[in-house]
């Protein structure tokens, strides 16, 4: 009997913020493992998800969105040089884009993937969003000119539609090797990581305009009893003026926030919660390098 060779390899989301990268990291292991929101610049980690087949195991990482630089913010530059650093480690990248949507920072990422040299599938994302499937054919056309692609994938990552037939590509093209993590492994990220994500998944979503970009999260203290976690975690914040904004009237809108990522967390570690939240200011936190290593940001 014929043995099928088992592959297994590296692949990258590489993509423009707000293409849909997480939402599709989530679909394809089939777990969410990467924060989501609607506004741009969510992920701010590589973050690595593992999918094991009886003969194939695809690691893949999402990272974040490839920006042009705006000013000098170190924080920027980090999350260019993260995502810029993945690729180069990738055996194969997914380009994603957004169905109908091209911009300079969709040149700018495609530009990196050239000088890379890494075998390229381009994802088209959000189909569900077109008036009709034919408006698609002239963005496929002009895409397929743009680079010489492995292969045009049109899907939909909040849906699901075609996702299969991806990654069923994705798979045939990893090369042949003996799996890299434990087939029952789904990330490489500690238990406080995702307690620190789900934190900052709610500051995302329920507040405006620049304070979620001013944000930034550390879990100080992570403790498993026997039933359940206790988890303390402090929101950085830039100014002395943005604790109010975070606080909101009466302390309500922390609260509420601190309340909706608890369940978040009870739900994703499977167990009770109890967390508690402080606020503290470093300033500028977000411009300088020192203070990002220390936060945890490390490519």
């Amino acid at each position: 009997m014929t043995t099928i060779p088992y592959r297994s390899g590296y692949v990258a989301l590489v993509g423009r913020p707000n293409v849909g990268k997480s939402t599709l990291l989530n679909r394809l292991v089939g777990q969410k493992i990467a924060i989501t929101s609607h506004k741009p610049q969510t992920t701010r980690h590589r973050i690595l998800g593992i999918k094991s087949h009886p003969d194939a195991q695809i690691v893949y990482l999402d990272t974040p969105g490839i920006h042009q630089k705006s000013g000098k913010k170190a924080l920027s530059h980090y999350l260019n040089r993260t995502a810029h650093s993945t690729i180069q480690d990738a055996d194969s990248v997914l380009f994603m884009c957004q169905a109908g949507k091209w911009c300079a920072e969709d040149n700018l990422v495609l530009t990196t993937i050239q000088r890379a040299k890494t075998p390229c599938i381009a994802v088209i994302n959000k189909i569900d969003r077109l008036a009709t499937k034919e408006a698609l054919l002239p963005f496929l056309a002009e895409l397929a000119n743009r680079h010489n692609f492995s292969a045009l994938f049109p899907i939909a990552a909040r849906t699901g539609e075609q996702v299969a037939p991806l990654e069923q590509h994705i798979q045939q093209q990893l090369p042949h090797g003996e799996p890299i993590f434990p087939p029952e492994q789904l990330t490489d990220r500690p238990e406080r990581f995702f307690a620190a994500e789900l934190l900052r998944e709610q500051i995302t979503r329920r507040y405006h305009q620049e304070l979620p970009y001013v944000t930034s999260v550390e879990i100080e203290q992570f403790k498993a009893e026997p039933d359940r976690y206790r988890i303390y975690a402090i929101i950085w914040i830039e100014r002395e003026s943005q604790r109010a904004i975070l606080l909101g009237k009466q302390g309500l809108a922390l609260k509420a926030t601190a309340r909706a990522a608890r369940q978040a967390m009870c739900a994703f570690f499977d167990t009770r919660v109890h967390l508690e939240v402080w606020i503290k200011v470093k300033q500028s936190w977000s411009n300088d390098e020192l203070s990002l290593a220390q936060l945890g940001y490390t490519a």
